[in-house]
């Protein structure tokens, strides 16, 4: 196997180590394909299916976040096939959920002419503010389910495994284990999840706060917590 592979995307030739994925490979050259759950730091699962590309000889689209170069790969980014799917996915997110307050996929939609009535009768994912801690909430109504902040929470960095999938099909949600409050879990509030979610589903809890008109100093005193003075023990 050679360490070196060369490939076509977009009619532009380049050559990458072997191993390297479509995504990378076009970012090498100046090629930028849209991601909604890929995030450098997070390992890549592929289910927002927005990076598609074209693979002359391949029969599906192939998520590029996850396809890995060969020799001879000749791939187009931006085809009419590979324009209607990403059209077609972010038509289906808008009709479902909140996306408000995530500017990088309303970029992205107005970059894919969305027809924000696509679907009119569609399902809303509509669930309550989750606001059980003083450090962040939780407003899965704008959750895309890019699971970043699964993966953050688990092996890609905290290890505390305080967040996980919950159901299935339309009704699944990010929650933790037996829907516990989170100060319950063994969530260490280290605040990871809030930095990689991309819609503000997981928003700081003083920001939220201020949001809501609280003055600055209410808000302070409803996020301060109480700190046990450590008395040292006479010898």
């Amino acid at each position: 196997m050679t360490d070196q592979v060369t490939l076509t995307i977009d009619n532009q030739t380049v050559t990458v180590d072997n191993g390297t994925t479509i995504l990378k490979a076009a970012q090498h050259i100046g090629i930028q394909i849209p991601t909604i759950c890929y995030h450098d730091y997070c390992t890549a699962n592929a289910l927002c299916r927005l990076c598609v590309v074209e693979v002359q000889g391949a029969r599906l689209l192939i998520p590029a976040c996850v396809g890995t170069v060969s020799e001879g790969m000749v791939v187009n980014t931006k085809s009419e096939r590979v324009m209607r799917a990403r059209r077609t996915i972010l038509e289906l997110l808008d009709s479902a959920v909140d996306l408000s307050e995530a500017p990088d996929i309303q970029a992205l939609m107005a970059e894919y002419t969305v027809n924000h009535q696509r679907f009119p009768e569609a399902n809303r994912r509509e669930f309550p503010v989750l606001d059980d801690n003083p450090m962040y909430i939780r407003d899965y109504a704008k959750c895309v389910l890019c699971w970043r902040c699964v993966q953050v929470c688990a092996e890609d960095a905290q290890y505390t495994f305080a967040l996980n999938f919950s159901e299935r099909g339309f009704n699944t949600r990010i929650a933790t284990f037996w829907d516990k409050p989170m100060p319950e879990t063994t969530c260490v509030f280290c605040g990871q999840c809030v930095g990689v979610c991309p819609t503000n589903a997981l928003k700081p809890k003083r920001e939220w706060l201020l949001e809501q008109g609280h003055s600055p100093q209410e808000t302070m005193a409803m996020t301060r917590s109480e700190r046990k003075r450590l008395v040292g023990r006479r010898a």
